[in-house]
């Protein structure tokens, strides 16, 4: 935090130092789910989070991943929470389903626990967007999940 002619303002931080973290993940569109968890946990432990202080957590599809993430937010183990998977564009309409209510509902745990989550359910047109874009999400999901953490903390800390 730094303050500038008495105005409050907080800096990012991406030390990951003592956080817990949550990862829950689609196995629907696994190869994607797996490029994307790797890509994650590699830049959490680059931020400071140990290893055993990640869960990882595995569920069907992406219409799973709020409930799963709702679960961990209640245990009091976890302090920031990403959400990792594939909607991949179909012939059908469900495509929009998924997407929507899935990221509905991530939201819905966030604003309902307190508790930080990075989104990283990509919807994509077909498998080469997925592909493409999994390893820079991950990375961009880790690092999102401990600057929320530690600006939450920060903002608790100024209070």
């Amino acid at each position: 935090m730094a303050t500038d002619n008495d105005i409050i303002q907080f800096k990012p931080d991406l030390s990951g130092n003592g956080l817990r973290i949550g990862i829950v993940v689609g196995r629907f569109n696994k190869e994607v789910g797996e490029g994307l968890l790797a890509a994650c946990t590699a830049e959490l432990a680059k931020l400071g989070v140990q290893r055993t202080d990640m869960t990882i957590v595995t569920v069907p599809g992406a219409l799973e991943i709020p409930l799963a993430l709702q679960k961990l937010a209640g245990t009091d183990k976890v302090d920031a929470l990403i959400a990792l998977g594939a909607v991949i564009r179909g012939e059908t309409h469900h495509f929009e389903v998924v997407s929507n209510e899935s990221a509905g509902g991530v939201m819905t745990v966030q604003l309902d626990t307190g508790i930080p989550i990075a989104n990283g359910i990509l919807t994509t047109d077909n498998d080469e967007q997925a592909k493409a874009r999994m390893h820079d999400k991950g990375v961009d999901c880790a690092r999102a999940a401990v600057e929320m953490t530690n600006l939450l903390k920060a903002i608790d800390e100024e209070q």
